[in-house]
């Protein structure tokens, strides 16, 4: 596991709530205090988010670094 992976998870969570309608873009940036705009692109792929930004989303969302990991990831990892 490594922050690359963890981010792109945390993207694709969000993505996934905002296809849902369980949030919206604008909703979002009113919560995390980014930017529509910034939201928008970095759900599109086309910007990054900065790891501040990050903690900030998973801060606003009641999220742990835990919530973003598989099953299966932290079974592989405790057999070690």
């Amino acid at each position: 596991m490594d922050f690359e992976k963890l981010h792109a998870r945390l993207i694709g969570h969000l993505q996934g709530l905002v296809r849902s309608g369980e949030i919206t873009e604008r909703g979002l940036s009113r919560l995390t205090g980014i930017s529509q705009p910034h939201i928008h692109n970095v759900l599109k792929g086309k910007r990054v988010l900065s790891l501040s930004r990050a903690d900030g989303i998973l801060r606003q969302l009641h999220l742990d670094l835990l919530d973003l990991v598989e099953p299966d990831e932290l079974r592989e990892r405790s057999r070690r």
